[in-house]
């Protein structure tokens, strides 16, 4: 049987045990967590290194964080007038509405960026957004309403997680206000996208 003494010892140890391991995981954890932030956010390197500006370092994150608010635009900009004027619901022409008032702000700011910063922008969709912008044209009615609320809340999911790493780790000042603005901008379009109710949950995961 054991005695008070060594049910004593044994707690201290498992405290012990219980701190060592307490100092040693967050560390661990929080390293894996960043780099699969990194992954998910989807950043892309250009090799350029990060650049002095008057505003503050330039990094190839913050540069493919402007590029990547000006190519959302390309694509969510038309998606929001087809949406205007082919939603057949109330709550989807007010997604229309918000993305074309939301990104006309947005790109306006990431091309003073760009100049400023002298960043070079994508003047045409990519390929995978062109898909997007053809999978709502070949739709109709109700069709047309559910695949351009499926495609645009899984990509806002995406660019949310990007948006805030930016706005966490950037030191550029320029870069900064760009990705404050973008954070409301886009948990907005979020809002208003769940707001439909043709929001699918359990699909967001499988980003394509």
């Amino acid at each position: 049987m054991f005695t008070g003494r060594a049910i004593g010892t044994v707690l201290v140890v498992i405290a012990l045990a219980g701190t060592l391991a307490a100092l040693i995981m967050p560390s661990d954890m929080f390293e894996g967590n960043r780099a699969s932030a990194l992954a998910r956010a989807g950043w892309q390197d250009d090799g350029r290194g990060t650049w002095n500006t008057k505003y503050g370092p330039l990094t190839p994150m913050d540069r493919d964080f402007i590029r990547k608010v000006r190519a959302a635009g390309l694509w969510e900009g038309p998606a929001g007038r087809s949406a205007q004027e082919r939603g057949t619901t109330k709550s989807v022409r007010i997604v229309g509405n918000h993305l074309v008032d939301g990104h006309e702000e947005l790109d306006r700011r990431a091309i003073s960026a760009s100049r400023a910063l002298d960043v070079s922008l994508p003047n045409q969709p990519t390929g995978s957004q062109q898909k997007y912008l053809n999978d709502m044209d070949s739709a109709t009615g109700k069709e047309f309403d559910k695949i351009l609320v499926a495609h645009l809340r899984k990509q806002h999911g995406v660019v949310f997680g990007l948006v805030g790493l930016v706005r966490d780790q950037t030191r550029n000042s320029m870069v900064r206000s760009l990705a404050t603005r973008a954070n409301a901008i886009v948990l907005d379009h979020i809002t208003v996208l769940e707001d439909t109710g043709l929001v699918k949950f359990e699909e967001l995961n499988d980003v394509k």
